[in-house]
Parts: structure tokens; sequence; C-alpha cells
């Protein structure tokens, strides 16, 4: 039979799981019931002490006078030195007190008499207290002298005088049973008062912690809001204390916080809009200039021993720069999230295949790919990946290189969404040197390169970065290992079927759209001379950054 638990229980099991032991409320609560218990154990230790010499005292000093008294009304008729049958009728006569002690009666000769001789014998008084009741003072006077001590583990008051000059030598034993029971009683109630100070004194820590730690609550709560991006939140300041000079503290550090993330808002969007104002601006110039660098090209040998390098140098820097200002125009894309993700049913090893031969790789990678693996992607921005990854393992690894395409079960990747049961995998690996250990987290950065001392690189610190980006809009992601003694293998990880575009971009990481490259693809529909001039664009994305890297 099972019934409602008790008052104590239910406390407990409310009040135990918001008790930590580390938590602030738990020391409070620690705190307030140190100083209850203190100051509960104090007040009853020295009520006990108290209470405790005043009754023993008084039960004491109420038997040793009236012995005194008594042990004088029948010394009076005794003889000037008694013996042992002397003493006789006087221990009976003193055993009648109305205090019911014990009486010993020793004469001159030494030898007692007792009324109780089996329990209290003279060999039960301590040997110091016969000695000192067997002294006298400097005025040849004798002196009342008393102990307690514990016989048969019961306490007993044992007291003591000889009759002036020559007189009998008594002692009474009184039991202090009564005292003590009555002290054990006392004893036992402040106890139950301690523990009930102690336990008011917790309720009372309860209550004050809960008000005290309340403003603190509500600090976590701003705090916390504060850190998940809510740079408005303010806390309502009441008082004048320590805790309300923390909340305005508090309040002067998110109103700077926020003035600060404005303007780094505003400043990154005002860079990203140049960004992407001078990749626009720089279109139109790169397609004449691209025409005239086709022609210096087709010129080239017919320009003399001098003339030919400096024609080929202006090519090569000018599909650099083509290349470079595709790469911005992208980024700029993706940070504006008006990137477009144009999914298609495909065959991934044929367009893998068509990728490598398209850029005359085909003899320097060893494609390990099964045919019929399909899956839904953009199949420019996929080709954009892999001329990126194998360019980038060419560049810098050194040929041979591996490119392995297979599909495995689905691994749960932060940051995207659950996607279908497997997943796309092409791996990309070299023979090179490998990456540094310090650098494998920011190889996918954006301008990010390793050596500083090579400002001037092949790669413009974009490549990678354009991979993890196109990666992300398939639902994917990419990343960067070492194999043993092997090189360095690149892993691009995409789902079957990428979810919707929508669901994968966070509008809140991206600038607001400006005005200015929201609409690139429809001003370039507008302006076919952009559009038709080929800079070089994603399809021919070798412009990997590994190079930066090392």
């Amino acid at each position: 039979m099972t019934g409602r638990p008790p008052l104590v229980r239910r406390i407990v099991r409310r009040v135990a799981p918001t008790l930590k032991l580390r938590s602030l409320r738990f020391r409070v609560l620690v705190a307030f019931a140190l100083v209850a218990l203190i100051a509960a154990v104090a007040a009853s230790g020295i009520a006990y002490w108290l209470t405790r010499t005043a009754v023993l005292e008084r039960a004491q000093d109420s038997v040793l006078t009236e012995f005194r008294d008594n042990l004088g009304r029948v010394s009076a008729g005794l003889p000037e030195h008694p013996d042992q049958a002397d003493l006789g009728p006087a221990v009976d006569q003193m055993r009648e007190s109305s205090f019911g002690y014990s009486v010993v009666l020793v004469g001159t000769d030494g030898r007692p008499v007792a009324s109780d001789p089996t329990r209290f014998p003279l060999e039960r008084v301590p040997a110091r207290l016969q000695r000192m009741v067997q002294t006298a003072d400097g005025g040849g006077g004798f002196h009342m002298y008393f102990q307690r001590i514990d016989i048969e583990g019961q306490p007993y008051l044992v007291g003591g005088t000889r009759v002036v000059p020559n007189g009998a030598t008594g002692y009474m034993f009184k039991s202090l049973k009564d005292e003590q029971a009555d002290l054990n009683s006392l004893a036992r109630y402040l106890i139950v008062g301690t523990l009930l100070a102690l336990g008011a004194a917790a309720v009372v820590a309860l209550f004050a912690a809960r008000h005290i730690l309340r403003p603190v609550r509500r600090l976590g709560h701003a705090a916390r809001e504060l850190g998940a991006g809510r740079l408005d939140t303010r806390l309502d300041v009441r008082g004048s204390d320590e805790l309300a000079d923390l909340s305005r503290t508090f309040n002067d550090a998110a109103e700077k916080l926020e003035r600060s993330v404005a303007e780094l808002r505003a400043l990154e969007s005002s860079s990203r809009r140049f960004v992407a104002d001078v990749s626009h601006e720089l279109r139109t110039p790169l397609a004449a200039m691209t025409a005239v660098s086709e022609l210096l090209e087709e010129e080239a040998d017919s320009l003399g021993e001098q003339g030919a390098p400096a024609a080929r140098l202006v090519v090569a820097e000018i599909e650099r720069l083509a290349t470079l200002v595709e790469d911005l125009m992208e980024v700029s894309r993706f940070d504006a999230g008006t990137a477009a993700l144009v999914a298609d049913e495909v065959d991934i090893t044929d367009l893998v295949t068509a990728c490598l031969d398209a850029r005359a790789w085909m003899d320097a990678v060893d494609l390990r790919a099964p045919r019929g693996i399909l899956a839904r992607v953009d199949p420019r921005r996929l080709d954009v990946m892999v001329s990126n990854l194998v360019g980038n393992a060419l560049r810098h690894g050194g040929s041979p290189v591996t490119v392995e395409i297979h599909h495995e079960p689905r691994v749960a990747i932060p940051g995207t969404l659950a996607g279908p049961e497997e997943d796309l995998v092409i791996e990309v690996s070299d023979t090179g040197p490998g990456i540094p250990e310090d650098v494998l987290p920011h190889v996918f950065d954006r301008f990010y390169k390793a050596d500083s001392s090579r400002a001037r690189s092949e790669g413009s610190g974009l490549g990678l970065s354009i991979v993890m980006e196109n990666a992300r809009i398939h639902g994917g992601t990419a990343y960067a290992s070492n194999m043993p003694g092997r090189g360095a293998k690149f892993t691009l990880r995409l789902p079957l079927v990428p979810p919707e575009l929508e669901e994968i971009i966070d509008p809140d990481e991206g600038v607001e759209d400006d005005g200015v490259h929201a609409d690139l693809d429809a001003e370039n529909a507008e302006h076919p001379e952009h559009a038709g001039a080929d800079l070089g664009g994603n399809g021919a994305g070798t412009h990997d950054e590994r190079g930066d890297r090392r």
C-alpha cells in the first residue's frame, strides 16, 4: 500500500533538484545553515552549562548543608573519643535523612560504621577526598569537602567532614540520578530546538537565496540572450546595491557592444558592397582585355624574342585577373545569400570525366569511379569544386593525383540538414609533402596563406573557400586531412539529393540586399557583352589555394 510521501520527503524532492553542489544557491543555504548551527549550538551549550551548574550547585548545597547539620546534632550525643560501638546509633539516626543519602562514620579508632556497607563502604570514598577531610587548616579546624563520582555507572555526590576537635569523621553518598535525568531531558530539548532552528534557517535561506539570486538569474538570462545575438537586451535596474551596479554595468557593456557590432556590420556591408562594385565594374574592361589577350596569344610568335614573352605574360595575368574577379563575384553572391542552386540529376562519373578532359588532366589523374552513380547536383558548381580540388592537388601535390568517387551511408555534418540515407563522396589525394597540422583548420578560410612571405602566388586565396561554400549550398561539406606518407587528401561529401536552398543558407549570415549585387544575373541578361565574355569563370577553376598554404 502506497500513500503520499511525508511532508519532509516532498520538500526534499522539490528542493533537491534546484540545489547543485557548486551553485550559488547551495552555498547561500550552507552559509545560512552553518551560521544557524553555530548560533544554536553555542546558545544551547551555554544554556545547558549554566543550567547544569545551577542544578548541581543547588542540589549539592542543600544536601551538604543538611548533612553537616545532621552530623553536628548526632555528634553532640557521642563521647569525646567515639569508637565503632558508639557510632552505630548515630549512623541509624543519620540514615533517616529526608535526602536519602547513605552515611559512613569513622571513629577515633579508625574503624568505620556504614549505613549500607555493601554498596557504600569507606573504600568507595576517594582517597584524595579522605586526605582533604583529615587535613586541618592553619587554625586547626576542619572543613566540608565534596566530590562528584560515578559508582556502578550512576552519578553520586560524595561529601565528608570531621567533627572538631576529637569527634568522629562522617562521609555521605548522595545519588544525583534525578538531577542527571533532568539534565538529560534538558539536553534532548536543546537538541530538538537546535534542529528546529536549523530547519527554520534552511527555509529562511531558501527564500533569501531566491530573493538574492533573482537579479543574478535575470542577469544570466540577459547574458544568454545577448550571446544568442539579441543585442538590444537590457536589464531593468532596481535599487542601488552591488547587484544593481552590476546590472548597470551589463547594460552599459551591452549598449557599447550593440553599437560596436552595428558599426562592424555597416563596415562589413560597405566592404562587401565595395568588392561587389569593383568586381562588377571590372567585368567590362576585362571583357575587352580578354579579347585583346586572345589576339596577343595568337600573334605572340610573330612579336620576336622580346615581344613574345611579354605578350604571353600579359595574357597570363589577364586570365589570372579575370579568375580573381569572377571569384570575387561568386563570393559576393554567397555573402548576399543570392547564390542559386540549379540542381539536375547527373551521372557523377561522366561529369567528373568531362571536367578533367576539358582541362587536359586525364593523363595526370587516376580516376577511380564506377559508372551509374546518380545524384542531384548543380553541374556547374560541382565542376568548380572538382576543378579547384584537382588543380590544387596537381599544382602543389604533384602528379599522380587520385580521384575516387563512391557513395556511403550518411554522416551527420554540423550545420547541415539531415539528408537522404547516403552521401556522394569525392576524394582527391596527392603524393606531395602534405599539409602542416597548424594549417589544416584554416585551408578553407578566405585569403588564408600559410606562408606570409609569399604575398604573390598563383592562387587568389578564394578557391578552396568557394569549394566549401558550394558544398554547403548542396547541404554537404568539405574537409582536408593528411595520409600517412602519401600526401594530402581533400574530401567532398554531398547528399545524393540536396535539401532546398532556402533551408540550407541562413539569411542572417549574409549581408543585407544593397541592390548592387543582388541581381547580377539579371543585369548580365540585359548586357550580353558582360555575359558573353568568358573571364575564366568558375568553370576554369584551377585557381587552387594550397600553394598559398604551404
